[in-house]
């Protein structure tokens, strides 16, 4: 019986789930939505929003222990700095789960994951976009 098992195995070890899941996270926070399977969707969705109220936190310890689970620091850059700021007033919910329908080859349900609000790019990262551009035409 199942009783209270809260982690899904999703049928790897337990090393294996925990990097597809980091990759999951960082995929949706670079891409804004992502395209798997229902399962993997609702593990995901339980890790993106834990990495979204690190982010609201905003501390060093909150940014450091979301590389450590993330090991992507670029990730967890663009969440802290574009991602986390956009979900500032929402207390949860962050994502949102698209049924697609089912998958050809194996019939397994689809689904789209995504973020609930538009995130916008940070600041920064639009600044160096537009310095690039401004370069660009000058030459």
């Amino acid at each position: 019986m199942r009783h209270r098992k809260k982690t899904v195995k999703l049928g790897r070890t337990s090393a294996h789930r925990n990097e597809l899941l980091a990759n999951q996270v960082c995929a949706l926070i670079d891409n804004k939505r992502i395209k798997t399977t229902i399962q993997k969707a609702k593990a995901t969705r339980s890790l993106a929003e834990k990495m979204i109220t690190l982010g609201k936190k905003g501390t060093l310890a909150a940014r450091r222990q979301a590389i450590s689970t993330l090991k992507n620091e670029k990730s967890v850059k663009e969440l802290f700095d574009a991602v986390a700021p956009t979900f500032a007033d929402r207390n949860g919910g962050y994502t949102r789960i698209i049924k697609l329908g089912r998958r050809i080859s194996d019939s397994s349900e689809m689904v789209l994951l995504e973020w609930v609000d538009t995130v916008v790019a940070a600041p920064a990262a639009v600044a160096e976009v537009v310095a690039e551009e401004e370069v660009a035409a000058a030459e």
